[in-house]
């Protein structure tokens, strides 16, 4: 068994999926739930595809991390501003 890494966006009306490794593998759904099974259903289509054509199937090379980042609100950056700012 191999582990791919996935990355999935958020849009408006649905969820796209693609995975780094696997060019031109991507997938969508209305849910996550929905383009979490898709994406693994064309991660297999894919690497069907992939060994059908006799090409060589990529190993995994990704990894995907969530970074906490503190991002201060507008109020607080604009009062940081006038408290900076040097008269005149």
């Amino acid at each position: 068994m191999k582990r791919y890494a996935v990355v999935i966006e958020f849009g408006k009306r649905n969820h796209s999926a693609y995975v780094p490794d696997l060019p031109g593998c991507v997938s969508a759904g209305k849910t996550l739930a929905e383009v979490r099974r898709n994406i693994r259903e064309a991660i297999a289509f894919h690497i069907d595809g992939m060994r059908e054509d006799g090409e060589i199937v990529p190993e995994p090379t990704c990894i995907g991390e969530t970074v906490d980042i503190p991002i201060p609100s507008a109020r607080s950056r604009s009062r940081a501003r006038r408290r900076t700012r040097q008269p005149a």
